[in-house]
């Protein structure tokens, strides 16, 4: 499997001018970890994580140092940590080094980029533009979901996501293109939250109706 069979296409970003108040809003409200950072164009000029927020004047976080450790501390470094502590906009404090993965970079690759950088999800880009993000938890769900195939039904299950993806894009009634969806020998797993029994009903008939669907994996988690 590649990138492009379990990446999340619909990915929350932001701009480098975002207040960091908002993307604190964004990332309890969307339930991840990370947003990466677009310019005006859709290019990723960064990500600001959950690490970028730890060190906060607001919660008393900041580092301290004894004085003669900070004397001898580069300037550069006292400056990047003061941003991080005290910026109130996203390109103050965003992380400007992206790890990045193409479309048709292999979970195997993904998964050694992951552990060698030790970060929780990478941007799938395309000439530079975001198209899609893939996370471990999605490494997960692929590995949930695995059974053998044959080249050919690779094509077909390929064919099938996008398919379900663009059904999923035109309903105003869900946003669970968000989530994640795999499929494998025709069989389409869906992960993720749903906020009603209904809606949870309404995906599964809208993915039964796709053609080439063999069956559906129910997979999400609906309200308690």
């Amino acid at each position: 499997m590649k990138a492009h069979d379990v990446m999340v296409r619909d990915v929350v970003t932001v701009k480098p001018d975002t207040p960091v108040a908002d993307v604190v809003d964004l990332l309890i409200e969307h339930d991840i970890s990370a947003l990466p950072v677009v310019d005006d164009e859709g290019n990723v000029i960064g990500i600001i994580s959950e690490s970028d927020l730890m060190r906060r004047e607001e919660l008393g976080t900041e580092k301290h140092r004894p004085r003669w450790i900070e004397a001898m501390t580069p300037a550069s470094t006292l400056a990047r940590e003061f941003a991080k502590s005290h910026g109130r906009r996203v390109g103050e404090i965003m992380s400007r080094e992206v790890v990045s993965a193409t479309e048709d970079m292999s979970l195997a690759e993904i998964a050694a980029l992951l552990e060698k950088h030790r970060i929780k999800r990478v941007p799938i880009l395309r000439d530079r533009k975001l198209v899609g993000i893939v996370s471990r938890s999605n490494l997960i769900q692929a590995l949930a979901s695995a059974h053998p195939e044959l080249p050919a039904s690779r094509d077909a299950d390929r064919e099938i996501r996008l398919d379900v993806l663009a059904r999923l894009a035109d309903q105003e009634w869900t946003d669970f293109g968000s989530r994640n969806v795999i499929v494998t020998n025709g069989v389409v797993h869906l992960w993720g939250l749903v906020g009603s029994e209904e809606e949870r009903q309404a995906l599964i008939a809208l993915v039964e109706e796709t053609p080439g669907v063999t069956g559906v994996a129910d997979e999400m988690i609906g309200p308690a």
